[in-house]
């Protein structure tokens, strides 16, 4: 009974022993290859930089500041404006083989107003208690794409023709145009010389003034 009772514990022992051995060999081993392991992982990362690099912008440290103006507008609408604009080089009979196009949707805004800058004292007069008030023509003070809206929504490229880099530039610069005159031929204009015109009487009537007439302006 005493040699069962010892050839237990022996084992049980041993089995231990072995459990430790095992585990320092197998820590061992890990501690090992880390330098590896750290080491593939590096190469990994490399590689997948080289292969999707990250796009990296460095703005020069210079500014050189061309102009300084002050400005003494009196903005009195804003449009938003979505337009289709089809850009393509190429056409005609063989157009299946020569052709780039593409479709761009284009959303931008538009700020109309009134500079009055351009109000000279002559343009500001009393009658009988009445002020007359000569405001400049009302003008398109900005046209701008909104770049983060406007995206492409198609583009072609035929077989024979390689991808123009100029062509969504050139979408994108007319696009603008196509947005200042879509809001013009609305009546953009229109709107911001009566808004100003509505704005300056409550401004004018604020400040002790009988009346407020608006003649002509100037074009």
């Amino acid at each position: 009974m005493n040699k069962l009772v010892f050839r237990i514990i022996l084992a049980v022992i041993l089995v231990i022993l072995a459990w430790v051995a095992f585990t320092a060999i197998n820590n061992s081993i890990s501690n090992a290859l880390a330098p590896l392991k750290q080491a593939n992982q590096s190469l990994s990362t490399q590689l997948a930089d080289l292969l999707h690099p990250t796009p990296t912008i460095l703005p020069d440290p210079v500014t050189i500041i061309h102009e300084v103006r002050g400005l003494a507008r009196l903005e009195t609408i804003q449009y938003s404006v979505e337009k289709i604009i089809t850009a393509e080089i190429g056409g005609g009979t063989f157009e299946f083989l020569n052709k780039d196009r593409l479709l761009l949707v284009a959303h931008g805004t538009v700020i109309a107003g009134v500079d009055l800058e351009r109000l000279t004292p002559a343009d500001l007069w009393l009658e009988n208690g009445v002020l007359n008030v000569r405001l400049p023509a009302a003008e398109v003070f900005i046209a701008s794409l909104d770049n983060e809206k406007s995206y492409i929504f198609e583009r072609e490229t035929s077989i024979l023709r390689q991808s123009d880099p100029n062509l969504e530039t050139l979408a994108r610069q007319s696009a603008e145009q196509e947005i200042k005159k879509a809001a013009i031929d609305d009546g953009i204009l229109e709107v911001a010389q009566q808004n100003a015109e509505s704005y300056l009487t409550r401004l004018f009537l604020a400040l002790g003034y009988k009346d407020v007439i608006f003649v002509n302006p100037n074009p």
